[in-house]
């Protein structure tokens, strides 16, 4: 296993390109380095810049199950244009029989405490599971993304149960229109509901299309916007889980 890069390397990583950045990760880390992705916009940009850079890379994503149809197509879509096996992380099927058989197959309408605990089940645990296989992970957050990205780095280092992982964002500084010129200039796949409006995909029903003058991330889990309109709205697997 790799040692996790000390802190006085994430101001180094901090004044990266998001090229470069991921080229250290892979030479660095190997096989213990992954893109982490729910194949929205910037995960496809990463997993395209990436394929430049390495020979042998390794992308995985967290299958809730519950994915919208052009989730699933574009991940056919992203296996056969860069060559790839894309890993999929799926929930334990006793654990989701549970939760279903106690609460219904919509629980997550109920309360925050339930949409929490659907994700912890669908996400969360996965989403472990896949931790304990990288050192060093890499994800499509932004700073722009919304309001509790603002001030979010492009390396931190994170400290899971049995071991510590080097989180990288290369693409943090970047703006939406950023990512949309490179998907153009190179031809990347990407997730058709982001031509029905959707700025932010999730799982299907979770996940809804926004207006323009709304937070990136508004249409995830609108139904709790009117108790709770500055929420921060984190899946779970960048926050932490929680039980019910």
């Amino acid at each position: 296993m790799a040692t996790v890069a000390p802190t006085d390397v994430l101001a180094y990583l901090e004044g990266l390109g998001p090229e470069d950045m991921l080229k250290w990760a892979f030479e660095t880390y190997g096989d213990r380095a992954a893109i982490q992705t729910s194949f929205q916009n910037t995960g496809c940009v990463q997993v395209e810049m990436a394929s430049r850079v390495t020979p042998k890379l390794r992308v995985f994503t967290i299958d809730t199950l519950r994915l919208p149809d052009e989730t699933y197509q574009l991940i056919d879509d992203m296996e056969k244009k860069y060559g790839i096996t894309i890993e999929r992380f799926q929930p334990n099927p006793q654990s989701v029989k549970q939760m279903v058989d106690r609460h219904g197959e919509y629980l997550f309408f109920d309360t925050k405490e339930k949409q929490e605990y659907c994700c912890t089940i669908r996400k969360v645990e996965p989403n472990e599971r896949a931790m304990e296989t990288v050192d060093a992970l890499i994800t499509g957050r932004r700073r722009d993304q919304s309001k509790g990205r603002k001030k979010l780095a492009k390396a931190e280092i994170v400290r899971m149960e049995t071991h510590e992982v080097i989180k990288l964002n290369p693409l943090a500084d970047w703006t939406e229109e950023d990512v949309w010129a490179y998907i153009r200039a190179n031809g990347i796949p990407y997730n058709k509901l982001y031509d029905m409006e959707y700025t932010s995909i999730g799982c299907k029903i979770c996940t809804t299309p926004t207006k323009p003058w709304e937070d990136k991330r508004a249409g995830r889990w609108r139904w709790f916007n009117q108790l709770d309109p500055d929420s921060n709205k984190e899946c779970g697997i960048h926050l932490g889980g929680s039980g019910i």
